[in-house]
């Protein structure tokens, strides 16, 4: 997209991005209707930056006049087999404000975060999302790969995406495994006090 410039997030950006996450997910919305949801997104962002975000593919996309619209984070991740662990990326949450999505943001924001990954020298992406809408940027099933989630579960929704070709081939059988910032009841407390800020 001509008008959108997709850049390193610096420290300047963090409430705006948290601000926009919060909007993409509807989180006031939610709360009304009952529904906190997970993995409280805003939250999500604010405590990769301090434990397992990778800075580098934390990115934000920007309009030619400095408007912040939307934002994506990788996050480190493992697979593991037996005794051998194989690092991973897992990327999420992808955030658009609602007035600016379908129109190619979070495409892409997808699309630089994978060429960047691949220039870092990261091997897989593997990560939970819509099964109809991620194939498009090369991402298969994860069953493609022989891999399950930590409960030992496949689904559509459970993706992966080798940067290195047959990165995977050695934990073919493996589970994955994310951050625990992922488990909306082990964070829910934690996540309404950090809420009370916005």
């Amino acid at each position: 997209m001509e008008h959108i410039i997709v850049r390193q997030e610096e420290e300047k950006d963090y409430r705006k991005v948290e601000e926009i996450t919060r909007a993409a997910f509807n989180y006031p919305e939610r709360i009304q209707r009952g529904k906190i949801g997970c993995p409280y997104e805003h939250w999500m962002v604010h405590e990769l930056r301090q434990r397992d975000g990778i800075i580098e593919l934390s990115l934000v996309a920007q309009q030619k006049n400095g408007t912040i619209v939307g934002h994506i984070i990788c996050s480190k991740a493992v697979v593991k087999k037996e005794s051998y662990t194989l690092p991973v990326l897992n990327f999420g949450p992808l955030s658009v404000l609602p007035e600016y999505q379908r129109q190619g943001i979070g495409q892409a924001l997808i699309r630089t975060m994978i060429e960047k990954a691949q220039k870092l020298g990261f091997g897989a992406i593997l990560f939970f999302g819509r099964p109809e809408y991620y194939p498009q940027f090369g991402f298969k099933e994860a069953v493609v790969y022989g891999i399950s989630d930590a409960e030992g579960y496949n689904y559509p929704a459970f993706m992966a995406m080798e940067l290195k070709e047959g990165y995977l081939k050695n934990v073919c059988g493996g589970k994955f495994f994310e951050s625990d910032i992922y488990n909306d009841m082990l964070n829910r407390e934690t996540v309404m006090k950090f809420d009370e800020n916005f």
